[in-house]
């Protein structure tokens, strides 16, 4: 068996027999399900034995898994998902992926199944909702499992209503899967003569002397791929948002509000991506908003408080529309809000102290100013204050002598007005 790296798309088939490997990690979004669509042509376009997707998800929105579900059962290649690596698995969403394949393999100390509905923070939903979305999922996958067994039948229906996982090996015994596999090249050997059934007809796989192709992701399928990661979509909206602030806060340098305007502008597009709820998304605006308006109506932190309380709340219902969830760690919706009250806290506090602060340019810069009489004051002469000459009268009209210190108390057009200086 030969291995090659292969990345550039159009390349039809040369010599014998050929595997297209390609892999698919994170939660299923738009981007997973159009790189496997490209993966699917490119092996239908190289005439591959088969393409095998190596598959690591923890689900995601059921609807883009159905789409893939169908491109699959609809390919003209053999398409064998095989759960990899250890330590990974292809649970919720991903277990329909797995079972929609034409084969399925698993990586020793890799899990499949826990495919209850639950809602997008990870918690239950509303009974009748729930038996709902169960119905429907049940009526899809029967017939993907009804292949597999009896035994694989019941297995499915318990990992939708009653959450359950298993193992590679209970995987294999109950019939979920065709192999457990160490590796690729372990698979490949254990699919030569294996027989699958692609749109109706069987085929026998002939992998024995195959050469393994690894499909690369684009440069821009990489990127995407990590900006609808939901928990970088939030982080990208929170340092757009707080990179604002910062402008707001210490207007004049321009740099820090242009970077966060295009780090706003991509997670919004990274957030589009993905379902979201419009409430939760709406809440997290709101949040910024009330950052910001604590820095011009100051509340003593009312409003951040309002601002904080907007962005848990917003963060927890963001991905809360689809029957699987996208689990935001709950240490960035507690801390980022957090992080963004104590940045407005310590800017408010900024512009407390620069309002308290004298003026040193100007009429009012020059009030209380000191400096030393040139012509005495008898009441009126000159005085050197900054440096500078200037027509001066003797506020209490007494007269000062030359070389006497003074302070300035008021400015009429150019001319000041002195006392001694205490």
């Amino acid at each position: 068996m030969v291995w090659a790296y292969f990345a550039a798309p159009g390349v039809k088939a040369q010599g014998g027999p050929q595997i297209l490997v390609a892999d698919v990690e994170g939660p299923v979004t738009p981007v997973m399900l159009s790189f496997i669509e490209r993966a699917i042509e490119e092996a239908d376009l190289r005439d591959a034995e088969a393409l095998i997707l190596r598959l690591d998800t923890p689900g995601g929105e059921v609807n883009l898994t159905r789409s893939i579900i169908q491109r699959i059962v609809a390919s003209e290649v053999p398409v064998v998902v095989y759960v990899w690596p250890p330590g990974g698995g292809a649970l919720s969403a991903g277990t329909f992926i797995t079972l929609a394949a034409h084969a399925d393999a698993m990586a020793p100390n890799t899990t499949i199944g826990a495919a209850s509905p639950i809602s997008g923070n990870g918690g239950e939903i509303d009974d009748t909702l729930r038996s709902k979305i169960e119905n429907v999922l049940l009526a899809d996958m029967r017939n993907l499992a009804q292949r597999r067994g009896d035994k694989a039948a019941e297995w499915v229906e318990r990992a939708i209503t009653e959450a359950e996982a298993a193992t590679a090996q209970e995987a294999l015994e109950l019939g979920i899967i065709d192999f457990v596999a160490k590796d690729v090249e372990d698979l490949v050997d254990q699919l030569d003569g294996f027989t699958v059934e692609v749109n109706g007809e069987a085929v026998t796989l002939q992998t024995g002397d195959a050469e393994v192709n690894i499909l690369e992701q684009t440069s821009l399928e990489w990127i995407l791929g990590i900006l609808t990661n939901p928990s970088i979509a939030l982080l990208l909206i929170s340092m757009g948002s707080l990179a604002i602030l910062y402008e707001i806060i210490n207007p004049g340098g321009y740099m820090s509000g242009i970077v966060g305007a295009i780090l706003l502008l991509v997670g919004l597009y990274a957030v589009g991506q993905l379902p979201v709820n419009f409430a939760g998304l709406a809440l997290l605006l709101l949040a910024f908003v009330l950052f910001g308006a604590e820095l011009f109506t100051p509340t003593h932190g009312a409003l951040t408080a309002g601002g904080i309380a907007a962005f848990i709340l917003g963060g927890l219902l963001l991905f809360n529309n689809s029957e699987f969830a996208y689990e935001l760690p709950l240490s960035s919706i507690l801390g980022i809000p957090l992080v963004i009250g104590a940045f407005v806290v310590f800017g408010l506090t900024k512009v407390v102290q620069s309002r308290k602060l004298q003026p040193t340019t100007g009429q009012e810069g020059m009030i209380g100013a000191k400096g030393t009489v040139k012509i005495a004051l008898e009441p009126t002469g000159s005085v050197l204050v900054w440096g500078e000459r200037w027509e001066a009268t003797s506020m209490d009209g007494l007269p000062i002598a030359a070389g006497e210190r003074v302070e300035v108390t008021a400015m009429d057009g150019l001319r000041l007005k002195v006392r001694r200086a205490d």
